[in-house]
């Protein structure tokens, strides 16, 4: 009866902590294909690995790697034929130069990127080391892979902020604004005072998407957004969901990248979402100190693709640490593509793989 009864109870936890139902209304995805590339490959000296971020422009694909010891970028090329991946081919690596002062003071931790049209510069969101007393940054870099600018954060996000930022918690995602003026950067886990990390029940569990202005490289309007619950019961006393990338497709109406891990299930410990969500009637939290104390309005959102609806299809059939999103080249049906990549960690906590996963997007 008391097996029974924790059954009953975890099952209700579940049915409140997470979103299920997909809703197919304003945002349609369809999975077309996916590539996994060789765990040993290796681009001059360096170990392909770790992919955290993706961005495409002008044929060309940046990919960060979130190894601190060693910061770098991938340039790649991903030739589409028709609706599939013909290859996926690694051909520079950008490094940056740890001796540079702004990476000694704030760890680079990369994880998200876009490439900037109009500077042909890149764009680069980091976590720091809060741990470390390092802050999170937001900065551009040249492709060479020179440090040119940085952005001024609140302080709630710095590491010895009263708000206590997570650590491997704080700037994950980063999109380029609708109207090419700003950047908008999301976390991945709430900060201490705005909320818990998310559980198998159900928590208010609030991330701040900041948007920086590219002219003054300054935060100028932010709202927040509520994580789903941990959707697996962990077996090994750990899990974790978070917001790992982030696009903006119209004015306020974003994609968002979910990604919850549970230890105990091997290779099956993801669950993988993408949400479309509208910021337009979000409350500005921009100068709210404590989300906890205050009264606000979240974004809405609503599941649009749920990434077990495909994993039968997928090459090796797993779900992987998907971590970066960026929208592709037009499909020949005149759709958008969109193109994912998981962090394989190297292969740091189990048997893990990076895949390049090419979705069709149809924004009705």
């Amino acid at each position: 009866m008391k097996k029974l009864l924790l059954l009953v109870l975890s099952a209700s936890f579940f049915s409140c902590a997470t979103t299920k139902n997909i809703d197919y209304s304003n945002i349609k995805l369809r999975y077309l294909d996916d590539v996994v590339i060789p765990q040993n490959l290796e681009i001059k000296g360096t170990k392909v690995g770790g992919l955290s971020g993706i961005d495409y422009h002008d044929g060309n694909y940046y990919l960060v790697c979130d190894q601190p010891s060693n910061p770098r970028i991938y340039q790649a090329e991903i030739p589409l034929i028709n609706r599939s991946i013909d290859t996926v081919l690694i051909t520079e690596v950008i490094k940056l130069d740890k001796n540079e002062d702004f990476y000694k003071q704030h760890t680079p931790d990369l994880e998200g990127i876009r490439f900037d049209s109009e500077t042909n510069e890149l764009v680069i969101s980091s976590e720091g080391s809060i741990q470390n007393g390092k802050d999170p940054s937001v900065f551009h870099i040249s492709t060479k892979g020179e440090f040119i600018s940085s952005y001024k954060i609140p302080d709630y996000f710095k590491a010895s902020g009263e708000q206590k930022p997570r650590n491997n918690g704080v700037f994950e995602g980063i999109a380029e604004s609708f109207d090419k003026s700003a950047y908008w950067v999301a976390m991945e886990l709430p900060l201490e005072k705005d909320g818990p990390k998310p559980k198998i029940y159900d928590t208010d569990s609030p991330i701040r998407i900041t948007k920086f202005n590219k002219e003054t490289q300054e935060a100028e309007r932010q709202f927040t957004y509520k994580l789903d619950g941990i959707s697996k019961l962990p077996i090994n006393w750990f899990a974790v969901n978070g917001v790992t990338e982030i696009l903006e497709y119209a004015e306020d109406k974003f994609l968002v990248l979910e990604r919850a891990f549970s230890a105990g299930y091997g290779s099956n410990g993801n669950t993988v979402k993408i949400f479309e969500v509208d910021a337009s009637k979000a409350t500005n939290t921009l100068e709210m100190e404590n989300l906890k104390k205050s009264d606000y309005q979240a974004a809405e959102k609503t599941l649009v693709f749920d990434f077990k609806t495909i994993k039968n299809f997928l090459t090796e059939e797993t779900i992987d640490n998907i971590e970066g999103m960026t929208f592709g080249p037009q499909l020949p049906n005149g759709k958008k593509s969109l193109i994912l990549v998981s962090d394989d960690n190297f292969s740091s906590f189990s048997d893990q793989i990076t895949q390049f996963i090419l979705l069709e997007l149809e924004i009705k």
